[in-house]
């Protein structure tokens, strides 16, 4: 099985930062693209920042020039740097990742179970 665990939410004044993390494990041959959603009660989950193997990014255009995804392939771990936060950044954050399992050639896509993100103002 392959599994995500995100880590790095908590509450934070309005302007500050938080890093989330977001690391796959199992039987992995290959994780391809890795991607962080959020989602607020009520209203749909929201793609925010994605990131290929090769390092080539996209952003949500709300959190273009606050946020930055990256990862490390080494460790099939994603990372996403949240700086000058809102409150309406205030959300469940949830990490996805493209895996390709050592038993089966084709790719699924995995989910963790995310963390909750509170921006106070």
């Amino acid at each position: 099985q392959v599994q995500l665990v995100e880590s790095g939410g908590g509450l934070v004044q309005a302007g500050g930062s938080l890093r989330l993390s977001c690391a796959a494990s199992g039987s992995i041959f290959r994780v391809d693209n890795m991607r962080w959603y959020r989602q607020v009660p009520g209203k749909q989950r929201e793609l925010v920042a994605g990131i290929t193997s090769g390092g080539r990014t996209n952003y949500a255009d709300s959190v273009k020039g606050r946020f930055t995804i990256s990862r490390d392939n080494a460790k099939n771990t994603v990372y996403l740097q949240m700086n000058s936060l809102k409150p309406e950044d205030t959300a469940v954050y949830y990490c996805n990742a493209e895996v390709v399992r050592i038993s089966n050639p084709f790719g699924m896509d995995y989910w963790g179970k995310g963390t909750l993100v509170t921006v106070s103002s």
